[in-house]
């Protein structure tokens, strides 16, 4: 495998891009490769992998998990998506900023979100199917998450009314969660 590492605005947030492998038949991607992502800097474990199918228009965002903080590899095998990662590690120079990139199943390429980061995505193409590798099992006690349209952070959706979960419409804002948001450690 050979990938291509491209910075964001946030450090520690990365798109990784694998080489493709085309022919007649169609492609093969190697998307995690332990020895190369240990090479880049990046995690060469992860402890649960998931997969979430949704429609047009559905937004699910912006989740973390306090206490045990959760590395998160993202692509979609299905449609389209913007994909979000916010810092929300308390003390961070980045602490409330996002970044965003927009992830196409036939351009295989993964959105490295570090520990610390609050994730969310649109769904901007008829059905989405988003899979994500994670650094740690999810923890039901320690799933938590920021109002998706948050206004101090600021995210410019790409939807208009979205679909969102009832625990997504009403979810506290950034500056409410200070007390249980992860804490930035240089």
């Amino acid at each position: 495998m050979t990938m291509r590492i491209v910075e964001t605005e946030l450090a520690g947030v990365v798109v990784v891009e694998p080489d493709v492998y085309t022919d007649e038949r169609g492609f093969l991607v190697v998307s995690f490769n332990e020895r190369e992502f240990a090479a880049a800097g990046l995690p060469g474990h992860f402890a649960q992998d998931n997969h979430s199918r949704s429609v047009s228009r559905v937004i699910r965002a912006l989740h973390f998990q306090a206490g045990t903080p959760q590395g998160k590899l993202v692509t979609t095998i299905t449609g389209e998506i913007f994909d979000v990662a916010v810092d929300v590690r308390v003390g961070s120079p980045t602490f409330g900023k996002w970044t965003a990139v927009t992830l196409r199943a036939s351009e295989p390429r993964y959105l490295w979100i570090p520990p610390g980061f609050a994730h969310g995505f649109a769904v901007l193409s008829d059905v989405a199917d988003v899979v994500y590798k994670c650094t740690t099992v999810f923890e039901p006690d320690g799933q938590s998450g920021i109002l998706w349209n948050d206004p101090a952070i600021g995210i410019p959706w790409p939807i208009a009314n979205p679909i969102l979960s009832a625990p997504d419409r009403i979810r506290p804002t950034l500056s409410d969660m200070l007390d249980v948001l992860p804490r930035y450690v240089p």
